[in-house]
């Protein structure tokens, strides 16, 4: 009985060792780690951030609170001016709007490099691919940004033109949704250009003939009524009925290019001149149809 005794006294003394060394085993390993603690993003805005080697390749972005690389989606704004002059400055009033309205999109509103005579400083290809430099440079930093590189392209006169070309010819992986052509030029073969007594000049001056086929037909090459195709983008389209600068009919002709291959759009033609006397009622309305067209083709659930 005493030797039973005695070996029941080392079992019990061995299994109390064996639980000692579980449970400090147990804590030992089972480390859990505490969890991240992710916050959302807050409101941030970028001003004139470089996209190339000359000074007017800057844009603003404006990026929303929450945002992320699976929702977050851009507008962006392309001033006019002619090819000349403007500033984006000039898109103010869109970005004031888009943020009351479309408070989930990020806004990029862009410079580009202006021509010029002395020196010559062409204006096409170059401002359409200023554009695309743009979007190239905020697809690559989607992640940083927390984007989803999905834009819809907002202009006015030249800038609209520019929106329009950059669509209709550069847009190769269709990151492009739509586009808003404010009284935007889309055809210079038109006569309110092509008899012109400087049409030919400044054309001349306004293309980089090293960058296109020999023998082309830069009027048509640089017009967007000429390059809708089938894969083009949507597009609201507003004119003036007198507008001194881009005559009604180039409206009328990129609506009947557009209705030839079936691309969405719309077509609204107000009283007035190139957009800078059109009524109150009317800009509302404009307001309006760009917001409802950025619901039907730039949506952010």
């Amino acid at each position: 009985m005493k030797n039973n005794k005695g070996v029941k006294n080392w079992v019990i003394l061995l299994l109390g060792m064996l639980a000692i060394s579980c449970s400090s085993s147990f804590e030992d390993d089972t480390i859990i780690p505490e969890e991240e603690v992710v916050l959302p993003l807050e409101e941030l805005s970028l001003l004139d951030v470089s996209f190339g080697e000359n000074p007017q390749q800057i844009y603003d972005i404006y990026l929303p609170a929450n945002r992320s690389s699976e929702k977050t989606k851009v507008i962006l704004l392309v001033h006019g001016g002619g090819w000349v002059e403007g500033d984006k400055a000039s898109m103010t009033p869109f970005i004031e709007l888009i943020k009351e309205r479309h408070p989930k999109h990020a806004i990029v509103n862009m410079n580009y490099v202006l021509a010029g005579v002395t020196p010559v400083i062409p204006a096409f290809p170059n401002q359409f691919l200023d554009i695309g430099k743009v979007i190239d440079k905020i697809t690559a930093e989607k992640e940083t940004l927390q984007l989803l590189p999905e834009f819809g392209l907002i202009g006015t006169s030249a800038g609209a033109h520019l929106s329009l070309m950059y669509d209709f010819g550069y847009d190769i992986e269709d990151l492009v949704k739509f586009v808003v052509d404010i009284v935007g030029p889309t055809d210079f073969t038109h006569p309110f250009f092509s008899e012109d007594p400087n049409f030919d000049l400044a054309l001349s001056l306004f293309v980089d003939e090293s960058q296109y086929p020999q023998g082309t037909n830069y009027a048509e090459a640089t017009s967007p009524v000429f390059n809708v195709s089938l894969s083009s983008s949507p597009v609201a389209m507003f004119y003036g009925d007198q507008d001194p600068l881009v005559p009604l009919g180039n409206g009328e002709a990129l609506d009947e290019a557009l209705t030839i291959f079936g691309v969405t759009h719309s077509f609204t033609v107000y009283e007035g001149g190139h957009g800078d006397d059109w009524s109150e009622a009317d800009i509302l309305d404009l307001q309006q149809q760009i917001s409802a067209f950025i619901d039907a083709h730039l949506l952010i659930d």
